[in-house]
């Protein structure tokens, strides 16, 4: 079994870090192979990155598919152009926010997500809304940087914790979502540290893509999903045209 992950931002430190975290839990038959997309912003943090983001995230898709991967996960925690994505490919693909808000609902009945900026943290409410989950998710931001979790010179971190202890003293919180790919290498510390389940996204869609492609099962294509109507694009996006990234 082959696992696409695609870092839709271009930050290549990122995507080696997600890919350790695949790596960790994947069964020992599924090859995971993570890709940085060749353009965009170097981080996404709110909506206008997210925007720019989307056309190399397609890309990527697309030449992975192409390759041969059975199901495919976007590692950014805002589930980055997901829908577009799932019309576009012929696989199962995964957001890793909504994976580990079903993975966390089996196992918590108040849970909160803990992300970066305070700009993305109401893109984020809106995905918990969207994912069924409002009554028992709330979300958090430590107001740091994305990259800065790579900086060991920052603070990051360890605002990261002072938000976790916050939400497990006044969110009443049972279990802690980290809201952000580039967390994924603190899971097993902050477990540790806190005593709760800590749930890194990249982790729980790996495990969700193993289930569905040993099920048989991909996206359905007869509704919103449906492969794109062929058209022409104009200018810059003239490569996008959905005959031009075709991935079959």
């Amino acid at each position: 079994m082959r696992i696409l992950i695609v870092n839709p931002n271009t930050t290549a430190s990122m995507t080696a870090t997600v890919a350790d975290s695949a790596a960790r839990v994947a069964n020992s038959g599924t090859q995971i192979e993570a890709v940085t997309s060749s353009m965009g912003p170097v981080s996404i943090e709110g909506y206008y990155d997210e925007v720019f983001a989307v056309p190399g995230l397609l890309v990527e898709l697309a030449k992975g598919e192409k390759a041969g991967a059975d199901a495919a996960i976007i590692a950014c925690f805002d589930d980055t152009g997901l829908d577009a994505a799932r019309a576009l490919a012929n696989i199962p693909v995964i957001g890793i926010c909504e994976a580990a808000l079903s993975a966390t609902a089996f196992i918590a009945q108040r849970f909160t997500i803990v992300t970066t900026m305070e700009r993305s943290r109401l893109p984020l409410e809106h995905l918990v809304h969207r994912y069924g989950m409002s009554g028992r998710c709330k979300v958090r931001a430590a107001d740091i940087p994305v990259l800065s979790l790579e900086d060991p010179t920052s603070n990051a971190r360890e605002r990261l914790r002072l938000e976790i202890a916050l939400a497990l003293k006044e969110d009443k919180a049972e279990a802690i979502v980290l809201g952000c790919a580039g967390m994924a290498d603190l899971t097993a510390e902050l477990r540790a540290e806190f005593g709760v389940p800590v749930v890194d996204g990249v982790a729980a869609a790996v495990k969700q893509a193993e289930m569905l492609v040993a099920l048989g099962l991909s996206t359905a294509k007869n509704g919103a999903y449906a492969t794109p109507v062929n058209k022409l694009y104009a200018g810059l996006l003239e490569g996008f045209a959905p005959s031009r990234l075709a991935t079959r």
